[in-house]
Order: structure tokens, then C-alpha cells, then sequence
């Protein structure tokens, strides 16, 4: 089977940059056509500046990296310095980039590739707000049908919200535009919390990251040593929860993620909870099912890709 063609959107953040570097390090998997920044856990200027940062370290400067929306569609940016840092790369002390970075706009490079690649050929992963993904489909929507299928990290049901009770940061930074994506019609595969506060970057995990002895091992093993700190006081966990790198390894490793295929709707209108994914695990409506929603995965299986591949960068 060739390499799935995909491309990343971001908001680099320590487990996006780790998606990142999982994706690079599976070129006989996936073909990255290129990475879209969008603001989120930090500002724009700071997500594009990261993404280009971890495609030096992993030696990929030919890689294009586009800044998309710098602000949600509707509503002022909610940002995660408070998890990841004043950077959204703290830990390790990081060079600026010498990339460029591409002078059109992000989500004008989602519609011109979509449009030149075959239909039905190119898949999209978002791991931040959905902004870009929806400024899209607004914009030009005869792109929609030409997408493969999304898979995204974002949402939650049985570990309900990370940011307010009732909701995932991903989806309640711009509800709006998770409201468009996920009423697309398009194929949509979800990591929500439910599987990712199950890929536990634990200290033996972390240990193995170290042990590579590489640039990118030493990286990532200090990116969730600083990660992990906010998730361990907040929930008592094991270890920092690995959230976007689930996107990427399920388009390499399917049979690692269980889930259903159900409804899920996004709340934009109430205060009390704003940007929740209703989720209708139990199939107690009626409403037809828009997107496979996972709630489990194989952790050691996970962590065993994960090390691998990025033992070859």
C-alpha cells in the first residue's frame, strides 16, 4: 500500500511536535504534503515558529510549513500557556528556526492542495482548533468531498472536559468551527480524551526516549518531563497523556484504537458548557452517526511504535 498522503494541522505544543516527528519518521506510511499552523495553545506566531522548529530537528527543512488563522472564527483565542509553557515548546532551550516559513496563507494551501490531488487522496490531522479546517470549507467548499477523511484529536465523553467541566481545549477554543467540521459529511476519525489520558508518557517511556541517544530522543524525553508536570498535580496520573501523537498512529497502526461508530454534536450556545462533544455513545437518539469515536488503545503497542519511529530520526 503506498504512503498515505496527509497533511498537519497544528498548534505546536509538545505532543504536536511529537505527532510531527512520528509522522516524519514514517515515510513508508505517510507523506506529509505539509504542515498548517493555527493558534491554540499559543498564539500563531509562536505555532508556525514551533513547527518549523521541530522539522529542523528532525533534519526535514524541505518540509513547508504555512500559518493559517491566528484567531478563532468567532470568538477571542483561549490559549494553554498554563500546560505548555510561555513557548508552547518549554523545557529544553531551542535555536529560532532558519526555515522559512511559506509565504501563503495556511488554509489557502489546504484548498489548492486538495484541489490538485486526486480525490479522495489526501487526509487531514487536525491536533488544534479546527479553525483552518472550517476557514476551508467556508471558503471553498468543493474541497469537502475531496477529502479522504479527518482525523483529529479533540473532544471528550466519559473524561468529559480539560479546560472548563464540560469540555476539550481543541473544541472549545473555536466551537464554531468544530460545529462545521463535524457536520461536513466527511469520514471523521476522533481521539478524544478518553484515549488519550491512556497513552501515558510514564517514566520507563520517557526512559526510552532518552535511550535512544539522539537529538530527537533527548527532545522529546524533555518535552514530556516539562509536559508532564501540570497532568500529574491536576490528575494524579502516571505520567503526561501523549494527546495528538494518537492521530498519527492510528493512520499507521489502526488496530491499536477501539472505538464506536456514533453521533457527536458541538454546543456553541450555552455558557455552562460551551464547545462539549455530545457524544451519543450509547445510541439513545436518532441522530444518523458522522464519526468513528474512539475510547480505547493498546498503550504498550502505542509507546513501541512511537519509540521506533522516532529512533529513526
Amino acid at each position: 500500500m503506498p504512503p498515505r498522503k496527509i497533511i498537519i494541522d497544528t498548534d505546536p505544543g509538545q505532543d504536536d511536535a511529537i505527532a510531527i516527528l512520528l509522522a516524519l519518521g514514517s515515510p513508508d506510511d505517510i507523506t506529509l504534503l505539509g504542515i498548517t499552523a493555527v493558534a491554540g495553545n499559543v498564539p500563531l506566531s509562536l505555532t508556525e515558529k514551533n513547527a518549523r522548529i521541530v522539522c529542523e530537528l528532525a533534519g526535514r527543512t524541505d518540509m513547508k510549513v504555512f500559518a493559517g488563522c491566528d484567531a478563532p472564527l468567532k470568538r477571542k483565542l483561549v490559549t494553554a500557556e498554563h500546560v505548555h509553557g510561555k513557548t508552547g515548546l518549554d523545557g529544553p532551550v531551542m535555536d529560532d528556526p532558519t526555515m522559512p516559513l511559506q509565504d501563503q496563507h495556511g488554509v489557502d494551501f489546504l484548498i489548492e492542495t486538495l484541489r490538485a490531488e486526486p480525490s479522495g487522496s489526501v487526509t487531514l490531522c487536525p491536533i488544534g482548533p479546527l479553525t483552518n479546517i472550517a476557514a476551508a470549507f467556508q471558503k471553498a467548499p468543493d474541497v469537502v468531498e475531496r477529502v479522504q477523511e479527518i482525523v483529529l484529536m479533540g473532544g471528550a465523553y466519559f473524561q468529559v472536559g480539560n479546560i472548563t467541566p464540560a469540555a476539550e481545549f481543541n473544541i472549545y477554543v473555536d466551537p464554531e468551527a468544530a460545529k462545521i467540521v463535524f457536520g461536513a459529511g466527511v469520514p471523521l476519525v476522533v481521539m478524544p480524551l478518553d484515549v488519550t489520558h491512556k497513552a501515558l508518557a510514564t517514566k520507563s517511556r520517557v526512559d526510552a526516549f532518552r535511550n535512544m541517544n539522539t537529538k530527537v530522543g533527548d527532545m522529546v524525553s524533555a518535552w514530556t518531563s516539562f509536559f508532564e508536570r501540570f497532568d500529574k498535580e491536576k490528575y494524579g496520573s502516571a505520567g503526561a497523556p501523549l494527546h495528538d501523537p494518537c492521530t498519527i498512529a492510528y493512520l499507521i497502526q489502526p488496530d491499536l484504537f477501539k472505538g464506536r461508530h456514533i453521533n457527536v454534536e458541538i454546543e456553541t450556545t450555552s455558557d455552562l458548557t460551551l464547545g462539549m462533544t455530545v457524544a451519543d455513545w450509547w445510541r439513545v437518539t436518532d441522530r444518523p452517526a458522522n464519526a468513528t469515536f474512539m475510547n480505547d488503545l493498546d498503550a504498550d503497542g502505542f509507546f513501541a511504535l512511537l519509540t521506533e519511529r522516532l529512533a529513526r530520526l
